[in-house]
């Protein structure tokens, strides 16, 4: 159950980094407050999966999969570049998510 937390403290890293981005600087109250609420929820959803795994392993699994989500919303919301150095980078992240998760459960 800790590995489903932490996909789902990950995925809700889209939703309030795109209502940061939305919020303007913060200056729109609608996406600000969405933005810091979801935050402030993807840390608690976060801390449930500490309960089992070991805080480097999440932490790094959370902001690699929250970066790459990021990444590929900016990428097909905002028109972001997708250079062959920023593609293989990311596949760079994907490698180390996916070498985490085998390192713990070996």
């Amino acid at each position: 159950m800790a590995w489903v937390f932490l996909i789902i403290a990950s995925l809700m890293e889209l939703v309030w980094a795109t209502a940061l981005k939305d919020s303007d600087g913060l200056s729109k109250p609608w996406p600000t407050a969405i933005g810091l609420a979801v935050a402030l929820l993807s840390v608690v959803v976060l801390s449930l999966s500490l309960r089992t795994l070991p805080v480097g392993t999440a932490y790094a699994v959370f902001t690699g999969l929250g970066a790459l989500g990021v990444a590929a919303v900016g990428i097909f919301a905002f028109h972001e570049s997708t250079s062959p150095a920023r593609l293989a980078f990311l596949a760079l992240i994907i490698v180390g998510v996916v070498g985490l998760q085998f390192a713990e459960n070996s």
